[in-house]
């Protein structure tokens, strides 16, 4: 049996680990379109910016997720970490997919598990590799699931319970156009039976449209959470739908509300998620790096009402920057939208193609992180809130939104 395990990164090691254990007898081949300096001995490497092309002899090629399907040539089957996960472990999954609020909704729902004395592993885009601790997983267990339409992509066993939080536009510098997009985020609820259950946001018709294809049972949200509100930590009106999406779930589990109180306050927020950096001269930080889409940085602005300077820019995902402008416009407490990087000059064009008052557009180029604070400070006065929310994704200038949020960080640090 020939193996191919295509894509080399944090994910490739766990499935070369996973199915070397599993099939030590197979021929394992690694595949990458960069060198692999660090493979195991003795393993054969493949690579180059075709070495996906030309997999026609292997019997199974095991895809890291940001590798599309359709970019895998083989005659054999293409399986990746997430389908193997599903289709061997021994708990109930709850899966949670959308364009935001993910890890949020993830964290909050094991949280409130927790909470409730229950042994619950966060997965998926958070923490270790999923199928590194397959093996320790009981049937009394719970599983929380971060899903990406990455990892949706070809999956072939949904969760026992879906969460659908809101989608919007995203990855089409992947995926093909917006209906594969979409196509993949509803393979959560495909093969869902009708004694499972879909949590979906009533609000957005695209979350509709992902719940319809599934036969579960049904659950709306958001709703409000009434005095459950004072237990959580997070700020702004999304969070407070996170909240609700996750108290739908803790309720599947006859979870009473003193306990998903305490759950709740018990997470202060995963780091670069519109997480409160420090007050420096009266002003406050906040570090929202994980925003990578227009929708995201409506829903950072939204959170606050006092004057704000919003810091704006990246690489381009092909995302849609007239919501954010019409925003903005109607926002009168925004002082400054501070914009840099790759696509800047798309985002100004939205702006100006409303009603957006030009003056406070700062365009800056060429600079790094500490001079964007730097910028930003000189903009703001006491009982203003500066917050890094970019709308794009980081690789223009940046490693990753956490290279990026931590050099935030360490700028605001230095003020």
């Amino acid at each position: 049996m020939k193996i191919v395990i295509a894509g080399y990164g944090i994910e490739g090691k766990s499935n070369y680990r996973y199915f070397r254990q599993k099939f030590p007898e197979a021929e394992i081949i690694i595949a990458d379109q960069n060198t692999v300096p660090d493979a195991p001995s003795g393993v054969k490497v493949i690579s180059g910016p075709d070495v996906f092309e030309n997999l026609t002899d292997a019997d199974l090629v095991v895809r890291t997720a940001s590798l599309p399907p359709t970019a895998i040539k083989t005659n054999g089957q293409i399986t990746s970490s997430t389908n193997q996960f599903f289709e061997n472990c021994p708990a109930p999954i709850i899966g949670v997919t959308g364009t935001k609020g993910k890890g949020t909704t993830c964290s909050l729902i094991a949280s409130i598990l927790e909470a409730a004395g229950k042994k619950a592993y966060l997965l998926g885009n958070i923490g270790v590799p999923a199928l590194d601790i397959l093996d320790q997983i009981q049937p009394d267990d719970i599983v929380v699931y971060e899903l990406s339409s990455f990892q949706l992509w070809d999956l072939k066993k949904s969760p026992a319970i879906a969460v659908v939080l809101m989608i919007e536009s995203d990855h089409l510098e992947v995926h093909a156009d917006f209906d594969d997009y979409l196509s993949a985020k509803a393979n959560i609820g495909r093969y869902q039976t009708d004694d499972q259950v879909m949590v979906f946001d009533k609000d957005n018709q695209f979350s509709r449209l992902v719940a319809d294809q599934s036969p579960a049972k049904k659950i709306e949200y958001p709703f409000e959470i009434g005095d459950l509100a004072d237990s959580l930590k997070l700020p702004g009106q999304h969070n407070r739908e996170n909240a609700s999406a996750a108290i739908s779930v803790a309720r599947q589990f006859a979870i009473d509300d003193q306990t998903i109180s305490r759950g709740l306050e018990q997470f202060t927020g995963l780091p670069h998620r519109l997480k409160f950096v420090r007050e420096v001269g009266g002003v406050k930080y906040y570090d929202d790096s994980i925003s990578t889409t227009p929708g995201s940085a409506v829903a950072a602005l939204e959170s606050f009402q006092q004057p704000k300077i919003l810091l704006v820019g990246g690489h381009d995902k092909g995302g849609d920057y007239s919501s954010l402008a019409e925003v903005a416009s109607r926002d009168d407490q925004l002082k400054n939208l501070i914009v840099y990087g790759q696509n800047a000059p798309k985002i100004i064009a939205a702006l100006e193609s409303t009603d957006f008052d030009k003056s406070k557009i700062i365009h800056l180029t060429d600079v790094d992180m500490k001079s964007i604070v730097t910028t930003a400070s000189q903009q703001a006065s006491p009982g203003d809130v500066v917050i890094l929310s970019p709308a794009a994704a980081s690789f223009d200038m940046f490693t990753s939104y956490v290279d990026r949020g931590q050099q935030f960080v360490d700028a605001v640090n230095r003020l």
